[in-house]
Formats: structure tokens, sequence, C-alpha cells
């Protein structure tokens, strides 16, 4: 078992200006998809061209930002909005939400695809390999917080935590979301794939990865399980990813569709 001390959540301090390792990690997250679609843009056929990837990350980052808290105050703490509307606005407070920055991120591919006159999956090709690094930074910075905890366990890498050994959930999905998914969509996408294939293969493999972290991640305390004493709002939220993801690759083989080169 590890012993959780805590960690103090601000990285450093410019005067008044306190910098956060949770930001720090969205930075990190950010850098590494511009690096990788750097690299993306310069294989043959690639839909975004190199002097187009700096537009594609901004666009990314105003999704994911805007999405992200949204989100969070949508599906995870609408009594707060409704009672403070301006709350939306308090990021400080904390509170993001990944099925929020995906449902932003999703409506900015849509928005560079029309500007660059391209089709949606084409663009979410490209994208969708860019995103699983930041995924695990987020998640580290979780960690930091000490926050999103998992049930308590008696497994030896559990962490200790107000006296209670719980699983790191937050780790868990570090590895799985992060390293893991990233590693299968850099292979898969290295070869032309039916466009949606790989947008496909983000969809599920991050739907899967999280319904499985879910079983052992504690629920938000505010909500608590929806139903049978397991369902977490993460998984409603999720399945359906699941579900899309099979159907994009279903689709996308069956219908033998042209081929994303990236």
């Amino acid at each position: 078992m590890f012993e959780f001390t805590g960690f103090d959540p601000v990285a450093f301090r410019l005067g008044p200006l306190s910098v956060r390792w949770y930001g720090l990690m969205y930075l990190l997250g950010f850098v590494a998809a511009w690096l990788l679609a750097r690299v993306r843009s310069k294989r043959p056929g690639s839909p975004v061209a190199l002097n187009q990837v700096d537009d594609l990350i901004f666009y990314a980052a105003i999704g994911v930002i805007v999405g992200g808290r949204v989100g969070y105050m949508l599906f995870y703490n609408l009594p707060a909005l409704i009672d403070d509307p301006l709350s939306l606005f308090k990021v400080w407070q904390g509170g993001m939400s990944f099925h929020g920055g995906l449902l932003g991120v999703l409506t900015a591919i849509g928005l560079f695809a029309h500007r660059l006159k391209r089709r949606y999956f084409e663009i979410g090709d490209f994208v969708a390999p860019l995103v699983p690094l930041g995924l695990g930074f987020g998640r580290i910075g979780n960690f930091i917080n000490g926050e999103l905890w998992g049930a308590p366990t008696d497994l030896p890498w559990g962490f200790v935590v107000n006296g209670v050994a719980r699983h790191p959930s937050q780790l868990y999905e570090a590895l799985l979301e992060g390293v893991v998914l990233f590693a299968i969509l850099w292979w898969f996408s290295a070869r032309p794939r039916p466009i949606m294939a790989v947008s496909g293969v983000f969809l599920a493999g991050y739907g899967a990865f999280r319904c499985l972290v879910e079983t052992v991640r504690l629920p938000d305390e505010h909500i608590g399980y929806l139903a049978f004493g397991w369902l977490t709002m993460g998984m409603v939220l999720t399945l359906p990813m699941v579900l899309a993801g099979a159907a994009l690759i279903w689709f996308a083989y069956r219908h033998g569709g042209p081929r994303s080169e990236v």
C-alpha cells in the first residue's frame, strides 16, 4: 500500500498569479496534441496541412475548455447552475467534464472541416489519435489534486487516503485512456483505414476503458450511484460512446468507403 500525503495543487506562483498543476496538465495535453498533429500533417494525403495545425489546435482547445465546463455544470452540477447561472464562469472552483469537452471538440471539428471544405470524419480521423495523451495528463492532474478516488481496496497498489486504502482510479484512467488508447490509435492509424474507422476505434476504446474503471471509481458525492448500487453517471454518459464507436467501425468497413490516409 502507498500512503497518499497530498500534493500542493499550486505548481508555482508568479506574483499574485498561482499556476496550478491541473492547468499545466491541460497545457501539456495541448502541446502533445500540437506536436503529434505536426507529425501527422506531414503524411501523404493528410487532410490537414502543416500550416493549418495551429488553427486546428486552437479550435480544439476552445472546444475542450468551453464544452468541458458547460458539460460539467449540465451533467454533474445542474442544481448549482440553476441556482446561480454565473457559477458557470467560476472555473477556479473546479469542475470539467470529459463528455462535455468531447461535445465541444466534435463541434470544433465540424467548424474546422467546414472551413477547410473537408468531410467531417476526415478531420475526425485526423484528430482522434491526438486526444488520448491529453486525457492521460488530465487524469494525472486529478491525482495531484487528490480527487476522483476509487472504492476501498486491499490490493497492494492501493493508496491510503484519510485512513482508507482506495483504488487509484485516476492512474488507471491515465494508463488506459491515455497511454494504452494512444498506442492503439497511433498503430491503427499508421495505415490507411476506411473513413470513420479511426474515430470509431477512439469512441469504442475510450468508452470501454472508462466503463471498466467506473466499476471501481466512486461517483461524485453529490450525485452518488444512479441505480442498482453500481450504475454511475459516467457509465450512462459513456455507454453510448461504445455503441456509436462500434457503429462507425461497422459502417466504415461494411460500406468500404474511401480510405483515410492518416
